[in-house]
């Protein structure tokens, strides 16, 4: 009997340890983006199709990851390039979360996109692209991996659809810089996280190591297509927008995504 309510009292125990934790995350601020279950709360955007056409189910949820897989393709990727959009847009924040690359690239698809995949950030509305518009007007956090070549393949790097920052206090034009991180070969899962202030401040952390830093996102340059000129104000500055995660042929797969708000007096509510 003494060893039953030992067992009991032990159980309990986790049940209050595990509720108490869950609490201690609640109160530290950070909120969970995805729920493990659904893709519930997350819009796709693939091209050429409209806003929410979650092509050939591009974006689904498998064994408590967002998978992006390209099963129903047929032959070819043939430049479909996505992105699958939290429905709510952020200003000052901290993201974090998992990521890794799983299979091979799809047949078809840039070779460029081989091990490539990101964070599209201060992103245009999804519901404001065209069909036929590529990519968003927006930042990016890169995340490339590793070829297994003993060359070095850095991953958390910077990219510019459509938009152009500041870079050691100089206007950058260049589409892509790479940040000051390891290589990370094979199917490792590799934590990111990304600190935003509004258009000031932008951090790119790599399992916990600051690799790049800019600052002053703002609209102009090239690499987008087919976009609404209404959307694409050059020298705007980017003061908030909403949250992508990419798929451009190479299969990736994204886990516990946490996000943060650094603005005071403007807590995220959940939805």
């Amino acid at each position: 009997m003494l060893k039953t309510y030992h067992k009991i009292s032990l159980f309990a125990f986790g049940l209050l340890t595990a509720s108490c934790a869950s609490q201690r995350q609640v109160d530290n601020g950070w909120h969970s983006l995805f729920n493990g279950k659904d893709l519930k709360n997350w819009t796709a955007k693939i091209y050429p199709y409209e806003s929410g056409n979650n092509f050939a189910n591009t974006f689904r949820v498998s064994n408590d990851v967002i998978q992006v897989n390209y099963d129903g393709y047929g032959k070819s990727y043939d430049n479909r390039f996505g992105h699958l959009y939290y429905d709510v847009p952020f200003t000052n924040y901290h993201l974090k979360l998992e990521y890794r690359f799983y299979g091979d690239l799809y047949p078809g698809a840039p070779s460029y996109t081989l091990r490539n995949s990101g964070i599209m950030f201060h992103s245009q509305d999804p519901k404001t692209m065209p069909a036929e518009q590529d990519w968003p007007i927006s930042v990016e956090m890169q995340f490339l991996g590793g070829l297994s070549d003993g060359k070095p393949r850095p991953t958390g790097n910077m990219c510019s659809p459509g938009t152009h920052i500041y870079y050691q206090d100089k206007l950058l034009t260049t589409h892509c810089i790479d940040s000051k991180s390891k290589t990370y070969d094979g199917d490792q899962w590799v934590k990111a996280e990304l600190i935003v202030l509004g258009d000031s401040i932008i951090h790119h952390i790599i399992e916990g190591d600051t690799v790049l830093s800019y600052s002053k996102p703002h609209i102009g340059g090239a690499v987008v297509n087919n976009f609404d000129p209404r959307m694409k104000i050059d020298g705007k500055a980017l003061k908030s927008g909403f949250i992508a995660l990419q798929s451009e042929g190479q299969p990736v797969e994204f886990r516990n995504i946490f996000i943060k708000d650094l603005t005071p007096k403007n807590k995220i509510k959940d939805k």
